[in-house]
C-alpha cells in the first residue's frame, strides 16, 4: 500500500521509526541513480562517525538539591512542606543512571567519477542530530563547509519538521521541507527547493561535471517506493498525533487525508 500522503509522510519522521527510514533511503537512493550514471560515475556509500552525547542525559549527582533522610524530615516537621527528594536511609545507595557518549554513524552518498574517483557530488539526507545543537550538528557543518569550500556539488535533503535548518544566506523561506542543491561551480548561489507537507517531493536534479547531462532525480517516488517495500502502512498507527506537532488547519487537513483513505473512522 503506498503512503496516504501527497509527498513526505510525516509519520516517518517519529523518532522510532526514522534510523530505518533513513537507512533505507540512502540505500533506495543509491540504486536509483547508479544504472544511469554508468559508465562515467559510480556511487558510494560513505558514513561519518563521530561521539554524541544520548539526547536524555541523566547528570550524576543532585546539584544545589538537599537531600533528608525521612527520619530526619520528620524530626524537622517538614517533611509535608518539603520538594527536596526523601531517600529511604542515608546509607542505602540509589540507582542512577550514568550519561555515556555513544558512536553515532551517518551515512551518505558520493557520486565518484570512473577514472579518477574524484568526488564529483555528494549527497546528504539530514537526522534529527544533524538539525539539534551538539556533536551531531558541529560534525555535520564541518562537513558541509568542507564540501561547500570545494568544486564538489552539495545535495542537502530535509525532510524533518523539528530542529533548526541548516544555514543559508538571506531570508529563509518558511516550509516544512527543504533541498538544496549547491553546484560548486556557481556557489554562492544555489538552488533552494521549499515544500511543505501538502505538496509532492519535488524531483530535482543531480549535478555531475560540467557538459555531462544532470539526472533527474525522482525522490517522491524513491520514498514511496521505501515506503512499501519496509512495510511502513503495516506499522504506522495514523489514530495517533504527529510529532512535532501540526496547527489547527494543518491537523484537519491530515485527519480529512486519512478520513479519505481510510486509515482513520
Amino acid at each position: 500500500m503506498r503512503s496516504p500522503f501527497p509527498g513526505m509522510n510525516p509519520y516517518l519522521e517519529n523518532s522510532e521509526l526514522w534510523s530505518e527510514v533513513h537507512s533505507r533511503l540512502i540505500v533506495a537512493i543509491a540504486d536509483e541513480i547508479a544504472l544511469p550514471l554508468r559508465p562515467n560515475y559510480y556511487v558510494a556509500v560513505e558514513k561519518r562517525t563521530y561521539m554524541a552525547e544520548p539526547d536524555d542525559s541523566v547528570l550524576v549527582g543532585i546539584p544545589d538539591v538537599s537531600v533528608f533522610s525521612k527520619s530526619a524530615a520528620n524530626r524537622r516537621g517538614d517533611e509535608s512542606q518539603a520538594t527536596t527528594a526523601v531517600l529511604p536511609s542515608a546509607s542505602e545507595p540509589l540507582t542512577v543512571t550514568v550519561p555515556l557518549m555513544e558512536e553515532m554513524q551517518e551515512r551518505y552518498l558520493e557520486i565518484r567519477e570512473v577514472k579518477a574517483g574524484a568526488v564529483i557530488t555528494t549527497l546528504e539526507v539530514l537526522s534529527p542530530k544533524n538539525k539539534r545543537a551538539g556533536e551531531g550538528r558541529d560534525a555535520y557543518l564541518r562537513k558541509r563547509q568542507q564540501v561547500l569550500t570545494s568544486l564538489t556539488h552539495l545535495v542537502e535533503i530535509d525532510l524533518l519538521r523539528a530542529g533548526k535548518p541548516m544555514p543559508i544566506q538571506g531570508n529563509a523561506p518558511g516550509a516544512d521541507y527543504r533541498i538544496l542543491v549547491s553546484r560548486g561551480d556557481r556557489r554562492p548561489t544555489a538552488q533552494l527547493y521549499a515544500f511543505s507537507l501538502r505538496d509532492p517531493i519535488p524531483s530535482f536534479p543531480l549535478p555531475l561535471k560540467v557538459g555531462d547531462a544532470e539526472l533527474l532525480v525522482n525522490l517522491n517516488e524513491t520514498l514511496n517506493g521505501v515506503y512499501e517495500r519496509a512495510g511502513f502502512d503495516l506499522r504506522i498507527d495514523y489514530t495517533q498525533p504527529l510529532q512535532p506537532p501540526l496547527s489547527e488547519e494543518g491537523i484537519s487537513w491530515v485527519s480529512e487525508l486519512l478520513q479519505e483513505a481510510g486509515l482513520r473512522s
